[in-house]
């Protein structure tokens, strides 16, 4: 018997399936995963395997994959960190890649060949982006090695080992004010306003899934007021259908928009009333995390 699964979670398609999907799915063929990781500074997992496809996620350096199939240049996978099923670019992935000793703190850092600012820097990683760090040198973390480089460098600060997490997820959030809005993107070039709650959230060591609809059933606690606003605090998330923002504090929110196309901090009221007129309707739930 076969069940109705979630697309975007579910590494299924009529030819092809997960193995641990026999007798859930059907399809033509089954396969294990082959376990992989993204070595490039990020990139984007895509709905079909096609440049201009619709971006469904970003996927940042480090992350573990599992891929199913590769063929034309693409693999299609699954990730581990959520669970996102769709295609990214395969020379973007390798199965022999160290697993990540620290994680990109800062909003963006510089990847370098060398131990010095003045040096054309290779790449620029994104916050949450893992790395693997194996030394030190001056007031750089040497890493084990970055595309054809066997050692590259990143400015020591701006990393942080894995089981060093943030603090405040809502600190982490707010360093992306006004960064642009970008359906899909999860980097500080650009993002959406679940992909800001979920790089927020897991800087601070707290798993979540990527959108707004999966946020708002399984993380935290549903709040019960007369009218949805009182009694709030910090770090509380407030969910429309279809959007999610996060409260700085009882009056003040903080998302991705594309009211602004940018990340934007604003009175909860005045954009409770905006997006119930013109675009989400009603709040539909807040919830508090611990």
């Amino acid at each position: 018997m076969t069940v109705t699964l979630d697309r975007r979670i579910t590494p299924a398609r009529p030819d092809l399936a997960a193995s641990r999907l026999i007798g859930q799915v059907e399809a033509r063929a089954f396969v294990d995963p082959v376990p992989m990781r993204m070595v490039a500074p990020s990139a984007p997992l895509r709905r079909e395997p096609r440049p201009d496809a619709p971006l469904d996620t970003e996927v940042l350096c480090g992350e573990p994959i599992d891929v199913y199939e590769s063929f034309e240049g693409w693999a299609w996978v699954q990730l581990r960190s959520d669970g996102y099923v769709g295609y990214i670019p395969e020379d973007m992935l390798r199965g022999d890649a160290p697993a990540p000793t620290h994680r990109v703190a800062a909003l963006r850092t510089f990847v370098y060949p060398g131990p010095s600012m003045k040096l054309p820097p290779l790449a620029a990683l994104s916050l949450g982006a893992g790395v693997t760090v194996i030394g030190r040198e001056g007031d750089f973390a040497v890493l084990s090695e970055f595309g054809r480089y066997a050692t590259a460098y990143v400015f020591a600060a701006h990393v942080a080992p894995l089981d060093a997490p943030e603090a405040d997820f809502v600190a982490v959030a707010e360093r992306f004010l006004n960064v642009p809005y970008l359906w899909g993107g999860k980097t500080s070039l650009g993002l959406d306003c679940s992909g800001l709650t979920q790089l927020a959230l897991a800087a601070a060591g707290i798993a979540s899934p990527r959108d707004s609809d999966m946020l708002e059933k399984e993380i935290g606690t549903k709040l019960a007021s007369d009218d949805g606003l009182d009694g709030l605090r910090r770090g509380d998330l407030v969910f429309w259908k279809g959007h999610v923002g996060i409260l700085t504090n009882p009056d003040t929110l903080l998302h991705a928009t594309a009211y602004t196309m940018t990340v934007l901090s604003e009175p909860l009221r005045a954009a409770r009333d905006r997006i119930q007129a013109k675009s989400f309707g009603a709040i539909t739930s807040i919830r508090r995390i611990g």
